[in-house]
């Protein structure tokens, strides 16, 4: 088959034979990816900075100039959180639960409203930082956000309404998959909303282990919500939290911008700066410890199950653990104030240690629930899923106890504001431990989501694999070392003085840009860039589930009554 032929066609990919819930999880991973490739390629203009290959404009507000570098620095982990990993896990998620409940997706409208928010939101807060130069850095401690005597009014304001407009997109995935979990159709026509919140919460696990160690019979032997929608409730609680804390600190922002461009400033220091801190982190905090770490351990027990075939190994303990998690992912956001002088000793001590201390025992479990089931199942087939779900496992072994370190008060004033928390920590923890998984999902629900499209090339896939695992943990170690040495994280250096380390990381950090690339050319060729356009298109089929028959008329069931 010619090239040309392929790069119009693609292999036997026909969008529209794809029903409306496949096509909003393609138009999320789509946007999802492309974002994805913006986030890297930032990466990669800071990295060249750092290491002297691009030179500073000395123009104030021109492109180079220091205050475009901090611009990009602010906006990269919106782009790359926002933009890019919570919509592959929001489009997944839209998928899933329909696919595990056996059950229609509650309403295909408001799906592709939580995609559509999400892209104008995230676009509208890069536009902020590429055009106005925004930059009070990610964290938008109070008062830099609301000062606009570093930054235009205009600029904070676009910002602002861009993250908001994310996190009520946010709001709307969260609503999509309640309303499709707690729905009694299906095989929860006969379960009470008791059973399931019950399941959901993992308290029948937990219930089971007791009754197990008192010698009595399970609680329950079929719980009403399997193990991976367990993961993905649970997760979406956090998901919910932060949202709200996230729009609220958004929504104070732009009260002040909004004063201030209207002649009446407000007085900043009307509001306490470590408790807006503390509240901030606390949502902050829960996309990190609380929804990711929970998102990703359900995500390798489902994948553990659909790559063996096989029940997960201590099913009861997982979802047990999974609960545990929930709470201490309320409790550990101290962990990112324990170089903070007003912060109160007692929280860090507690919140920022111990209780922090736990996580690695939470992701510990999964790892090892995760790994047992995959040995006990043995001999497997190395395939693309397999390796990328392994690939994430790495990921987080590495990302886990790199955070663990610094959580120690002593050690947190050494490595806290240095690259080695941005670099051995963050990204191996997003780049190759949580994309690697997400990967892993996206070649599971390949053939699902585009009705058994042949994929273009196996080769390019092995290379996008390898690139991407080398690329991410000698980007982030190389990182690591540099912050080992002193280099502060938001912080510009434009003499070379972390080099080698610098350099060896822009390297690493070319690899996984090469890596997106080969990725982006392999869906490509698969679908075509005529399927790839038809995927925006309306869907011919309605249908709102994939693989089942509704077992009620359309008119009866309220799921179709929002489609």
């Amino acid at each position: 088959m010619s090239f040309m032929h392929n790069l119009k066609e693609g292999t036997n990919f026909d969008h529209n034979s794809l029903n409306a819930l496949q096509k909003v999880t393609l138009r999320s991973v789509v946007m999802a990816f492309l974002f994805y490739g913006l986030v890297a390629l930032e990466g990669m203009i800071m990295r060249m900075v750092e290491v002297g290959k691009v030179p500073l404009n000395p123009l104030p507000g021109q492109f180079f100039h220091p205050e475009h570098f901090f611009s990009i620095m602010t906006v990269h982990p919106i782009v790359g959180i926002f933009g890019s990993t919570y919509q592959l896990v929001f489009g997944a998620f839209m998928f899933l639960v329909p696919y595990l409940t056996k059950k229609p997706l509650y309403s295909i409208k408001l799906a592709n409203f939580v995609w559509l928010l999400i892209t104008i939101g995230t676009a509208l807060a890069w536009i902020a930082a590429f055009v106005w130069q925004y930059a009070p850095l990610y964290t938008l401690y109070w008062p830099l956000p609301a000062d606009t005597h570093q930054f235009k009014v205009v600029g904070g304001i676009v910002f602002i309404i861009g993250v908001a407009l994310i996190m009520v997109g946010t709001l709307g995935f969260i609503y999509n998959i309640y309303a499709t979990i707690f729905a009694r159709v299906g095989i929860h026509k006969n379960k009470t909303l008791k059973e399931l919140l019950i399941s959901g919460f993992g308290i029948d696990g937990m219930l089971n282990l007791v009754n197990k160690l008192r010698g009595k019979q399970p609680y329950s032997k079929e719980p009403a919500l399997a193990l991976p929608v367990v993961a993905i409730f649970r997760g979406t609680v956090d998901t919910f939290l932060d949202a709200l804390v996230i729009l609220g600190a958004g929504i104070l922002i732009l009260i002040y911008l909004v004063f201030d461009a209207s002649g009446h400033a407000l007085d900043v220091t009307a509001i306490d700066a470590l408790l807006y801190k503390n509240f901030f982190w606390w949502g902050l905090d829960l996309v990190a410890d609380g929804l990711v770490l929970i998102y990703v351990a359900g995500s390798w027990y489902l994948l553990a199950m659909l790559i063996t075939g096989q029940k997960l190994f201590m099913e009861n303990v997982a979802r047990a653990a999974l609960m545990l998690e929930l709470l201490v992912s309320w409790m550990v956001w101290s962990h990112h104030l324990l170089g903070d002088q007003g912060q109160p000793e007692m929280m860090k001590l507690i919140s920022g240690e111990m209780v922090t201390a736990f996580e690695l025992l939470t992701q510990g479990l999964a790892l090892f629930i995760t790994l047992v089931t995959l040995w006990k199942a043995r001999p497997l087939k190395m395939t693309m899923e397999l390796k990328y779900l392994l690939g994430g496992m790495v990921g987080f072994g590495l990302a886990v106890p790199a955070a663990i370190i610094q959580a120690d008060m002593g050690m947190n004033r050494v490595l806290h504001n240095t690259q080695w928390i941005i670099g051995a920590h963050v990204h191996i923890a997003l780049i190759v431990g949580l994309y690697m998984t997400l990967y892993s999902a996206v070649y599971v629900l390949w053939p699902l989501v585009t009705n058994n499209t042949k994929l273009y090339s196996h080769k390019l896939s092995n290379a996008h694999f390898w690139l991407h695992l080398i690329g991410g943990i000698g980007m982030g170690a190389f990182m690591g070392m540099a912050g080992l040495d002193g280099m502060l994280r938001r912080h510009l250096y434009v003499n070379g003085q972390f080099n080698p380390d610098m350099v060896f990381a822009a390297i690493f950090g070319s690899m996984l840009l090469l890596a997106w690339a080969l990725f982006l050319y392999n869906i490509i060729m698969s679908v075509g860039l005529k399927g790839l356009i038809g995927i925006f298109s309306p869907a011919k089929d309605p249908t709102a589930s994939y693989g089942i028959e509704e077992e009620l008329e359309p008119a009866d069931d309220p799921a179709f009554a929002n489609n």
